[in-house]
């Protein structure tokens, strides 16, 4: 456990709370009783113990988190460890069941956000499940990569990592050579990572509140996913590329002969209709104070129809664009399916941004836990691996929000109320950074069920 203990962020939270260092110490204490909700769900005594030594090591003060160093640490032969990650005869989804149940129980509530991301892992070879040429954001470059799917929630009273599926490239999924080296069930055939999204969240977001369903524009570029969204009657706010095709509802042309009917305007890429939009329409939307204070971003919204690549026209959904300011001008575009007279622009912003919660988990679960650190070839083996390590991510997120509190709740794991510092602004900025003549648009709280358009 010392590497949590001797975390610098831990040290911090330890001297902003005034907790002595025994208390931050009892870390470990509260690790053997998160353990002893989650090994019940192992099939076997041996498994049992094999995965409470691999959850122990993922916090271990080890350069790397896979299986050969956490045995050699707990001083244990290494095969016995491998074969339980990377082939062993137990359920991920008996587990993350059990870790659904517990981040509800910790963090639920009606307004959540359910966030769905991909996220790549550079591999050397091309003998691992799935692997590919993909492109990583970490390396900025296209290389060798298993990439994952993921499904995130994020909540007032915190955050987490719910689920994983493996992407199947549409080559892999038909090479029956490497079907069969890595172990693919004959059930996987080739899906689309938004169809993949889709099953997390008919899996998972089921067993958890939430308001919202959040994605990137990997995702929401396909009107089929946001037309599926739209079938389950999930709420979203969905990024979709810069060349996306919309039409403009609230701005028709004048009609092209006395007393006739106004004219639809033409479809035109987002990005052009949005450089096109008088200053008057933008609105100020300061969002939650992060580590530099309160994040600003300018935006505007509007009702539109969508064409996609094979020139179907879609229904009507509402445009977000966002300019952040002080970042470069970053400039975005989402869609939702909320009706403009039932949720305000700064809600919709808000939710859009919920996904900047989720990302860095990424981070955190690759240097903390191990979360990309695996040796595992196999389907079963990949997801075996990330089960475990998301597990390992959800006790760390419980101890930091414990850390930040002074009271501490059941289990010795406080209870929700900000703890990442995100408290929303109420009310005008007297100094704000507004234009003149502009309203400053705050982030609000929770919403009610709201109609769809």
């Amino acid at each position: 456990m010392s590497i949590l203990l001797e975390h610098p962020e831990a040290q911090a939270l330890l001297e902003r709370t005034k907790l002595d260092p025994a208390s931050l110490r009892r870390t470990a204490e509260h690790l053997t009783r998160f353990l002893h909700r989650y090994l019940p769900h192992f099939y076997r005594t041996e498994q049992r113990t094999h995965a409470e030594v691999i959850l122990r090591g993922k916090f271990a003060a080890l350069d790397r988190k896979t299986t050969e160093p956490i045995a050699t640490d707990a001083g244990l032969q290494r095969r016995p460890l491998q074969h339980f990650v990377g082939a062993g005869c137990w359920s991920d989804d008996a587990i993350l069941a059990e870790l659904q149940r517990h981040v509800r129980q910790e963090i639920g509530h009606a307004d959540a956000v359910l966030v769905l991301d991909a996220s790549a892992f550079a591999k050397k070879g091309a003998a691992s499940c799935g692997v590919a040429r993909h492109w990583s954001g970490r390396l900025g470059k296209v290389d060798n990569c298993q990439v994952g799917v993921f499904l995130g929630y994020a909540a007032p009273g915190g955050h987490a990592l719910l689920a994983a599926r493996l992407y199947l490239p549409a080559e892999r999924a038909s090479d029956r050579a490497h079907r069969v080296l890595t172990q693919v069930p004959d059930a996987v055939v080739f899906a689309e990572k938004w169809r993949l999204g889709l099953d997390l969240l008919d899996a998972a977001g089921t067993a958890l509140p939430h308001g919202w369903v959040v994605a990137d524009d990997e995702f929401g570029r396909a009107s089929a996913f946001r037309q599926e969204l739209r079938g389950r009657r999930q709420r979203y706010v969905v990024d979709v590329p810069c060349n996306t095709l919309i039409r403009d509802l609230e701005d028709p042309l004048p009609p092209s002969q006395p007393g006739g009917r106004p004219r639809l305007r033409p479809f035109e890429r987002v990005d052009q209709w949005a450089r096109r939009q008088p200053r008057g329409r933008w609105r100020t939307v300061r969002l939650r104070h992060g580590e530099k204070g309160p994040h600003r971003v300018r935006a505007l919204t509007a009702r539109v129809q969508t064409k996609d690549a094979d020139g179907q026209v879609g229904g009507s959904e509402r445009v977000v664009v966002y300019r952040e300011r002080g970042r470069a001008q970053k400039r975005g575009y989402a869609l939702s399916n909320v009706r403009g007279d039932a949720v305000p622009l700064r809600r919709l912003v808000e939710v859009r941004f919920e996904r900047s919660r989720i990302e860095p988990m990424f981070g955190e679960g690759k240097s903390e836990v191990g979360l990309g650190q695996y040796e595992v070839r196999s389907w079963v083996g990949w997801h075996h691996h990330m089960t475990l390590s998301l597990v390992a991510l959800w006790f760390l997120q419980l101890e930091r929000r414990r850390l930040g509190k002074k009271k501490s709740g059941a289990d010795g794991v406080a209870g929700a109320s900000d703890p990442d510092g995100t408290v929303a602004s109420s009310g005008a900025d007297a100094g704000g950074s507004g234009t003149a003549g502009e309203p400053e648009v705050t982030a609000d709280g929770g919403s009610a069920d709201l109609p769809l358009v």
